[in-house]
């Protein structure tokens, strides 16, 4: 890991300094890369969005996504940019956005997560049955025991629904 993503990640672990001075020190130390930057710009976009400041971080991470983050960071910005837009109220965008995140690989290591947020923006939509065969089946593989019976019932609602 280099010295900046270092730094970076020492303001994020940084719990004693408040949400606005997170993102004054983010963007200082994205100050010290190209505007164009994908990386500092997905930094910044999530430094506002934990701020509250939902609206300056939507543009941010449309651009850190146009010009092109590594996977992690791609699948990380699409998920924080669709629960953001979900939270401005484009509840159908951040489902289709989740939804393909969700779709494109089952197995990653993120896949979980997409399928929270994936379920949340299906709340928000209006498909709370299909919100919850979601959830419960990125659960399932979880649980201790039931693993089998929990992911039958999920589908058994997502295919009542379909």
């Amino acid at each position: 890991m280099d010295d900046w993503q270092h730094r970076i990640d020492a303001v994020w672990a940084d719990e004693t300094i408040d949400p606005l001075e997170v993102v004054a020190r983010i963007d200082a130390l994205a100050g010290e890369r190209p505007a164009d930057d994908p990386v500092a710009l997905f930094e910044r976009a999530g430094a506002r969005d934990s701020a509250g400041l939902e609206a300056e971080a939507e543009e941010l991470y449309r651009r850190a996504l146009a010009l092109g983050l590594d996977d992690e960071r791609r699948t990380r910005a699409t998920i924080q940019l669709a629960s953001t837009i979900r939270n401005l109220g484009k509840s159908d965008e951040a489902r289709q956005m989740l939804r393909a995140e969700y779709e494109r690989e089952p197995r990653g290591p993120l896949h979980d997560a997409a399928a929270a947020f994936y379920a949340l923006a299906l709340v928000s939509s209006g498909e709370p049955e299909r919100a919850a065969s979601t959830a419960l089946q990125a659960l399932a593989p979880h649980l201790p025991r039931y693993t089998r019976s929990v992911t039958g019932y999920a589908r058994e609602i997502a295919e009542r629904l379909d």
